[in-house]
């Protein structure tokens, strides 16, 4: 495979989830092997694993005192679609929360286009199992020939139980992942409001769960596990590169992904992160 981005530029500007600020982002094509990159405050935040710097409720990037956080949809979008170059413009310290999911990341990427580099894509194999985890929460890479993903949530009622297995390629990212929303409980809504987070949340950019289940209609019956799904893919395009492997997560949420993204981004770079200048 050879490495790819846009054929040219999208903007759009929106609410962040948690801060509430009103940011704008442009997402510009990039040459090869210049990987992912936030830029602000003329400060570049390189996409990767060893820039992770927060995990709570979001996957935050910075590079000493200037952070963007909640990357993992728009991450998502460009990992799931197979754009390996792209410097993403931020006006602010968060990336819009648009409607929650990427399907409109997608629309954007579909409507500009891709180009091919023609550079040789990195990929990351393995030749041994690489587990982490976490009490009962588990993410597991396995040797594989396909880049394929399995999720299993396990939620207090009413999400309940959900599993999804999918090989991921673009056609299959935009139809069964793209689309799925964040979501939430309406108890945590304060407490999330009280520690400064959910700002900017609302029905326009999330599902809500009450106690007699969602608020609004579902996208599909299984869309938490879907967006799991999304947010572990723009977890692992901190990778840097193309996972052949085959990844198994139970109950897994960012900082589980950041460390199993660690691991395999070791495993690229043939050395330990800690060995990897940062300034």
């Amino acid at each position: 495979m050879t490495q790819k981005t846009l054929a040219t530029s999208f903007r759009f500007s929106g609410v962040a989830l948690h801060t509430g600020a009103q940011v704008e982002v442009e997402v510009l094509p990039a040459a090869a092997n210049a990987g992912i990159v936030f830029v602000r405050d003329g400060i570049e935040i390189p996409a990767v694993a060893e820039r992770v710097v927060e995990t709570s409720r979001a996957t935050v990037l910075g590079v000493r005192e200037t952070t963007v956080s909640t990357v993992e949809h728009l991450l998502s979008a460009l990992f799931g679609m197979q754009i390996d170059n792209a410097r993403i413009a931020i006006s602010g310290p968060e990336v819009p929360v648009v409607d929650g999911s990427a399907q409109w990341f997608v629309g954007q990427i579909e409507r500009v286009g891709v180009r091919d580099l023609g550079v040789e894509r990195p990929t990351v194999t393995l030749d041994a199992p690489i587990v982490e985890r976490d009490g009962d929460r588990l993410i597991v890479a396995l040797p594989a020939e396909r880049f394929s993903v399995r999720c299993i949530v396990d939620f207090p009622h009413p999400v309940g139980s959900e599993y999804l297995a999918l090989t991921i390629d673009e056609a299959t990212y935009a139809r069964e992942v793209a689309g799925a929303r964040t979501f939430g409980y309406l108890h945590e809504v304060e407490a999330l409001r009280a520690r400064g987070l959910a700002q900017g949340g609302s029905l326009e950019n999330a599902v809500v769960f009450g106690p007699d289940g969602p608020l609004q209609t579902l996208r599909w019956s299984n869309e938490v596990v879907r967006h799991k799904m999304l947010d572990l893919l723009g977890d692992l395009a901190l990778v840097g590169a193309w996972p052949q492997c085959e990844i198994v997560a139970v109950k897994s949420g960012h900082a589980l992904h950041a460390r199993m993204s660690s691991r395999l981004r070791e495993r690229l770079l043939s050395k330990p992160l800690s060995e990897v200048p940062t300034s």
